[in-house]
Protein backbone atom coordinates (compact mmCIF):
# COMPACT_ATOMS: atom_id res chain seq x y z
CA UNK A 1 0.00 0.00 0.00
CA UNK A 2 1.44 3.32 -1.21
CA UNK A 3 1.46 6.26 1.66
CA UNK A 4 -1.10 8.08 -0.67
CA UNK A 5 -3.38 5.39 -0.70
CA UNK A 6 -3.11 4.84 3.26
CA UNK A 7 -3.83 8.54 3.37
CA UNK A 8 -6.95 8.17 1.40
CA UNK A 9 -8.37 5.27 2.98
CA UNK A 10 -7.45 7.08 6.45
CA UNK A 11 -9.58 10.25 5.30
CA UNK A 12 -12.90 8.60 4.00
CA UNK A 13 -12.97 6.20 7.32
CA UNK A 14 -12.53 8.97 9.68
CA UNK A 15 -16.45 9.09 8.44
CA UNK A 16 -17.37 6.23 6.43
CA UNK A 17 -20.68 7.24 5.72
CA UNK A 18 -20.04 11.22 5.08
CA UNK A 19 -19.53 11.53 1.71
CA UNK A 20 -16.65 13.65 0.51
CA UNK A 21 -15.91 15.29 -2.56
CA UNK A 22 -12.12 16.52 -4.10
CA UNK A 23 -10.57 19.41 -2.88
CA UNK A 24 -12.03 18.45 0.62
CA UNK A 25 -9.89 14.93 0.51
CA UNK A 26 -6.88 17.03 -0.62
CA UNK A 27 -7.33 19.01 2.11
CA UNK A 28 -7.77 16.37 4.37
CA UNK A 29 -4.79 14.16 2.76
CA UNK A 30 -2.43 16.87 1.54
CA UNK A 31 -2.44 15.28 -1.80
CA UNK A 32 -2.44 17.14 -4.86
CA UNK A 33 -5.40 16.38 -7.81
CA UNK A 34 -2.78 14.43 -10.30
CA UNK A 35 -2.03 12.06 -7.17
CA UNK A 36 -5.34 11.78 -5.56
CA UNK A 37 -7.94 11.46 -8.57
CA UNK A 38 -6.22 8.72 -10.07
CA UNK A 39 -6.50 6.84 -6.41
CA UNK A 40 -10.26 7.54 -6.64
CA UNK A 41 -10.26 5.97 -9.91
CA UNK A 42 -9.08 3.46 -9.02
CA UNK A 43 -10.86 2.99 -6.11
CA UNK A 44 -13.96 3.31 -8.48
CA UNK A 45 -12.79 0.89 -10.84
CA UNK A 46 -12.44 -1.76 -8.09
CA UNK A 47 -15.67 -1.31 -6.70
CA UNK A 48 -15.00 0.31 -3.41
CA UNK A 49 -15.57 3.45 -3.97
CA UNK A 50 -19.03 5.31 -5.80
CA UNK A 51 -19.36 8.72 -6.78
CA UNK A 52 -22.42 11.28 -7.81
CA UNK A 53 -22.86 14.46 -9.69
CA UNK A 54 -24.12 17.00 -6.99
CA UNK A 55 -25.68 19.95 -9.19
CA UNK A 56 -24.60 23.48 -8.52
CA UNK A 57 -25.42 24.81 -5.27
CA UNK A 58 -26.49 28.86 -4.80
CA UNK A 59 -24.49 31.29 -4.88
CA UNK A 60 -22.17 30.33 -7.98
CA UNK A 61 -21.02 26.95 -6.46
CA UNK A 62 -20.32 24.95 -9.07
CA UNK A 63 -20.88 20.79 -10.05
CA UNK A 64 -18.85 18.83 -7.37
CA UNK A 65 -18.57 15.17 -7.73
CA UNK A 66 -19.06 13.37 -4.32
CA UNK A 67 -17.04 10.33 -3.31
CA UNK A 68 -18.02 7.46 -0.80
CA UNK A 69 -16.50 3.99 0.30
CA UNK A 70 -18.92 1.13 -0.30
CA UNK A 71 -19.69 -0.85 1.92
CA UNK A 72 -17.15 -3.23 0.56
CA UNK A 73 -14.84 -0.71 0.52
CA UNK A 74 -15.21 0.28 4.15
CA UNK A 75 -14.54 -3.67 5.45
CA UNK A 76 -11.58 -3.51 2.93
CA UNK A 77 -9.85 -0.39 3.76
CA UNK A 78 -10.48 -1.01 7.84
CA UNK A 79 -8.88 -4.93 7.26
CA UNK A 80 -5.66 -3.31 4.95
CA UNK A 81 -5.08 -0.13 7.27
CA UNK A 82 -4.92 -3.45 10.30
CA UNK A 83 -2.62 -4.99 8.01
CA UNK A 84 -0.27 -2.38 7.57
CA UNK A 85 -0.58 -1.56 11.27
CA UNK A 86 0.83 -5.03 12.08
CA UNK A 87 3.17 -5.19 9.53
CA UNK A 88 4.68 -1.63 11.04
CA UNK A 89 4.82 -3.43 14.55
CA UNK A 90 1.97 -1.60 15.77
CA UNK A 91 0.68 -4.14 18.01
CA UNK A 92 0.39 -3.95 21.70
CA UNK A 93 2.31 -5.25 23.79
CA UNK A 94 0.44 -8.10 25.18
CA UNK A 95 -0.01 -9.65 22.03
CA UNK A 96 3.58 -9.90 21.49
CA UNK A 97 4.35 -11.55 24.91
CA UNK A 98 4.32 -15.49 25.40
CA UNK A 99 1.61 -16.85 27.67
CA UNK A 100 3.14 -17.89 30.87
CA UNK A 101 3.99 -21.78 31.29
CA UNK A 102 3.65 -21.92 27.48
CA UNK A 103 6.65 -22.74 25.20
CA UNK A 104 7.10 -19.25 24.00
Amino acid sequence: MTASLERVLRAFLKDPAAPRYGYDLMKATGLQSGTLYPLLARLKDEGLVDSRWEPPGKDGQRPRIYYQLTPEGVSRARLELAELSLDRGNTPARATRPVPGSAG
